[in-house]
């Protein structure tokens, strides 16, 4: 990025580098004067063309000013990144879980990806998005909050994969930098969307629909269903379950002796055996029914 200046270096060693900074072409000889993050440094940079000891860690927004009081002429930020780069402490998460989470409905090649700040980095930016897949360039945009971007291959739509898509994220805390790196392929991250319209059929008989953002024709795109009951009041998720298998059909027959029960669905791409969507639930008590 314009600006920007990266400066990376080596973990757990004290540093002292000397950074070249040019205020720019237009401005030899002039009475330049520089400035840290609005602040005069001491002793003090002049000069259109100087070096900025930078010790550790301690990056900063480099200004340029014709005369120590003078207008603004132009400026370098010094960021500054750890080598190598295993060290992360602005999102939460570890190298064996990832700091990156990506989900897409479908095979049409959108896709989102989410991340969370630290705690005490809470405040922290992203600087630049990198996505791509075999050197064609996959179009972000990052979310309004900052916590996540939506992005869209617009080549990918039902082609075999064969190349992996690679996103970096760089985002920086203050002048700290850290990057991400997720690499995935669309099928291991495609996540049908929650089951729509569970209901009752008939005593026993449960029947639910595809979700809209699935894939047409369904023969083709076939989902396969995760069935579980459980206790009254217990959630979809617990451990504890009174049945549970693993279906084709949009339909199934809960034959138990008790009238208190939950029933449970969700829904996975049978083809990948990708992730599974979140539950959609219907409680049943005696001849009460709430979905």
């Amino acid at each position: 990025m314009d600006n920007v200046l990266v400066l990376r270096i080596p973990y757990g060693q004290a540093t002292k580098v000397n950074v070249p900074l040019t205020c720019g072409e237009a401005h030899e000889n002039k009475p330049v004067f520089w400035k840290k993050n609005g602040e005069e440094l001491k002793p003090a940079l002049q000069g259109n063309q100087v070096n900025a000891v930078v010790e550790e860690m301690d990056g900063g927004n480099y200004t340029c000013h014709l005369s120590s009081d003078g207008q603004y002429l132009n400026h370098t930020i010094i960021m500054v990144q750890i080598n190598p780069d295993n060290r992360a402490v602005i999102l939460e998460g570890s190298l064996k879980a990832g700091y990156i989470h990506c989900s897409a409905d479908n095979y049409k090649g959108s896709f989102h990806c989410k991340w969370q700040r630290t705690k005490h980095r809470s405040q922290a930016s992203v600087l630049l998005v990198k996505a791509d897949r075999y050197l064609e360039t996959i179009p972000c945009d990052l979310d309004a909050d900052g916590s996540g971007l939506h992005c869209r291959d617009v080549n990918c739509s039902y082609k075999e994969e064969q190349h992996h898509i690679t996103l970096t994220v760089y985002i920086h805390n203050f002048f700290r930098l850290e990057a991400y790196t997720k690499t995935f392929y669309l099928r291991e991250i495609v996540r049908p969307a929650k089951i729509p319209n569970l209901r009752r059929t008939a005593d026993n008989m449960f029947q639910w629909d595809y979700p809209e953002s699935w894939e047409e024709p369904c023969s083709y795109f076939g989902l396969q269903f995760h069935i579980k009951v459980v206790k009254k009041g217990e959630l979809c998720t617990s451990p504890q379950s009174i049945k549970s298998t693993t279906i084709d059909e949009t339909k199934y027959e809960v034959n138990l002796k008790t009238k208190k029960y939950s029933f449970c669905v969700q829904a996975q791409d049978k083809h990948t055996n990708g992730p599974w969507s979140t539950w959609s639930q219907c409680m049943v008590d005696q001849g009460t029914v709430t979905c």
